[in-house]
């Protein structure tokens, strides 16, 4: 079982990849596992660089080296992972076989929105639609999935790339695996990420776990409920789904959420508006000084915690990085600056600035009293 289960990841792994590496040992020598991982990636037809781990002395073992030609895949390029011997050369070879072009292509000032979420919640209908004609790129050569289909847009004159993870049909135990990672690839190729949640299920573990991933990696985030036209409403119903879906997504509070039908197209005008506010509000930098007087005025407004006779001191708040907002606060100790504290700052900040759809992040500093 653990065999098979290791094949079904390696599968998963040579489906994603661009390039793969083939890590051998060269102190186990020539085994048949490498014989059969060898035939499977012969058949993926992706480009592959051999690698021969453990070569600690290339006098000693490149004797031992040179039987890995047998595998029938290429070169192999000797390494020491423990030394950092031969690095520098695999990654050359590596990169060999990137897409020049693509990487070039990449740096566009579009803005990229990863349409993301569980199969057959409708990511490819909302595409379907935005496009204005029922089509969706997806390759039909059979063996090959690509990780997202990405397909241009232009709305009011401004240029968009949506990716989308559509074409996932497997029916197996490794399909959620298989669907987290092409949600990945897909969201750290994004600015904004599109979370969509059917309606009719309302929202569910699996959604907050696509959610995580947008978060984790500190992207703009609209939440998408679709299929909004099949529910029965009262005048609550939306308030009650709003408030469902903010106690299961409560990690990211400042997710935008929209309500909307993909099939009769009702407030998809309204998604492009969201998209255009949450990327601003992604890259957006506030000037050092006024961030300083929003953390003076918050410290006077609520005292900083202390330990043991010891106050928490707040010295000084600078932005560092956009796309998340990044912002580092030095302080006298970090291990007084609770995370309740870091949240009432970070509120402060958003009360004045709106953030809205962006995460923040924090990074605290320790800077001596003497030091000031």
């Amino acid at each position: 079982i653990i065999i098979s289960q290791m094949r079904e990841q390696a599968q998963i792994a040579i489906d994603t990849a661009d390039v793969i590496i083939f890590m051998t040992d060269v102190r186990q020598g020539l085994v048949d596992a490498d014989a059969k991982v060898a035939d499977m990636l012969r058949r993926s037809h992706k480009p592959v660089v051999l690698v021969v781990n453990k070569v600690d002395s290339f006098q000693k073992y490149m004797a031992d080296v040179y039987e890995f030609y047998n595998l029938g895949i290429g070169d192999p390029h000797p390494i020491s992972a423990v030394n950092r011997l031969g690095i520098g050369d695999m990654l050359e070879a590596v990169t060999e076989y990137f897409d020049k072009e693509q990487a070039e292509e990449e740096e566009d000032d579009r803005t990229r929105v990863a349409i993301v979420g569980k199969p057959n919640v409708g990511k490819s209908s909302l595409i379907n639609k935005l496009l204005g004609e029922n089509r969706l790129i997806v390759s039909d050569i059979a063996g090959t999935t690509r990780d997202a289909v990405d397909t241009e847009i232009t709305y009011n004159g401004k240029e968009y790339v949506f990716i989308d993870t559509a074409g996932l049909r497997r029916k197996n135990k490794i399909k959620e695996r298989y669907m987290i990672v092409r949600t990945v690839s897909a969201v750290e190729r994004a600015e904004v990420v599109v979370l969509m949640i059917d309606a009719e299920e309302g929202v569910t573990e699996q959604d907050a776990k696509i959610a995580g991933i947008a978060h984790e990696r500190g992207k703009a985030t609209i939440i998408v409920v679709n299929k909004w036209d099949a529910i029965e409403k009262d005048d609550k119903t939306i308030y009650k789904f709003t408030e469902k879906v903010r106690n299961t997504l409560s990690f990211m509070p400042y997710a935008e959420l929209l309500f909307v039908s993909a099939k009769t197209g009702q407030r998809l005008p309204k998604l492009f508006e969201t998209i255009d506010i949450v990327s601003e509000n992604h890259a957006m930098r506030v000037a050092t000084g006024v961030l300083n007087e929003i953390m003076a005025e918050a410290v006077a407004m609520q005292q900083p915690p202390s330990d043991k006779g010891k106050r928490l001191r707040l010295y000084y708040i600078t932005q560092v990085a956009v796309k998340p907002p990044t912002f580092v606060i030095f302080v006298n100790d970090k291990e007084l600056m609770h995370f309740s504290y870091t949240r009432y700052i970070e509120n402060q900040i958003r009360e004045t600035f709106g953030f809205k759809g962006t995460p923040l992040r924090f990074i605290i500093r320790e800077r001596k009293e003497k030091d000031q």
